[in-house]
């Protein structure tokens, strides 16, 4: 499946789930996740997309490591199996 599929995917089941899917845009910062979901509760997760097989570029590797280290939560999310998941996760109420 295309990314940019997957990525609609997340952005209908987080809205249906009560929260909002902002799509991330950093000129002269690449390597930031693609999306910043924001879920009721003050609970906040940045997600990259990747389609199933993908993979992340050093930098996108070296950003999420950065955000982690400010206590933030950072998902990569391969494809749509896990796109599911992560959003069944939280209709459960989890992130992690």
């Amino acid at each position: 499946m295309l990314e940019s599929r997957i990525e609609q995917s997340l952005v209908r089941g987080v809205r249906k789930a009560g929260g909002w899917a902002l799509k991330l845009v950093s000129p002269g910062h690449a390597g930031v996740p693609d999306r910043l979901v924001i879920m009721p509760g003050g609970r906040v997760i940045f997600v990259e997309l990747k389609q199933e097989h993908g993979r992340l570029t050093p930098l996108q590797m070296e950003t999420h490591e950065r955000l982690r280290r400010y206590c933030l939560t950072v998902r990569t999310l391969y494809g749509a199996a896990d796109v599911n998941g992560f959003l069944e996760e939280l209709r459960k109420g989890g992130d992690d």
